[in-house]
């Protein structure tokens, strides 16, 4: 990106765009580099990037460094970006999420093998997201559980989607509980596989 200084405002909301006018400009700046495009880009989204890792508990100083270095990977990997497989707003919110899970894998604050930790991050991250970003990350994980074995489906659905507890799948399920989680561990496990796969 050379030069180019990129400024995280706090009380901006960013320009209103389309989504298809959105993934233009994606496709502009994957295609030539189009520094006019990726500033819009910016504009849009750092805000809404920084409510959104606020709202999942990171620091503001942390927050605007992961914009930063979401931006970067956005430079660098505009040119991957397919419009037909996801929206501009999946495809760098993805990796501005994924730039959280390195940073806190990184500095070992964040038990990413937990598939807890797992569950729960990825229920805030569906309910406090930008309202765009959530009804696309939504289907994404529908459609990575449509992926999942019939009993690890059923599972998730009634943990991520109902917010049943453990006792309460056991109950309905009509299983011992021991078993409950050891089927919601593996499952957390196939979806987190899945969802890493579909990542940008």
């Amino acid at each position: 990106m050379g030069n180019m200084q990129l400024i995280v405002g706090t009380s901006e909301k960013g320009r209103d765009l389309a989504t298809k006018d959105l993934n233009r400009l994606l496709q502009i700046v994957g295609q030539d580099h189009c520094r006019a495009s990726f500033r819009t880009l910016f504009e849009h989204f750092a805000p809404r990037l920084k409510s959104f890792f606020l709202k999942v508990g990171t620091n503001e100083e942390t927050a605007e460094e992961l914009i930063q270095e979401t931006f970067v990977q956005v430079w660098r990997k505009a040119h991957l970006y397919d419009a037909k497989k996801a929206a501009a707003s999946t495809w760098i919110f993805t990796i501005a999420r994924n730039r959280r899970i390195d940073r806190f894998r990184s500095e070992k604050s964040f038990v990413y093998r937990d598939d807890q930790y797992f569950a729960d991050t990825l229920t805030c991250e569906a309910q406090q997201a930008d309202d765009v970003y959530q009804g696309e990350m939504e289907e994404r994980v529908k459609h990575a559980i449509g992926l999942l074995s019939a009993n690890q489906a059923e599972i998730i659905r009634l943990s991520f989607f109902q917010e049943a507890s453990h006792r309460e799948i056991a109950a309905k399920l009509s299983l011992p509980l021991g078993t409950v989680k050891s089927r919601l561990r593996l499952a957390f496990k196939h979806l987190r596989t899945i969802l890493r796969e579909m990542a940008p």
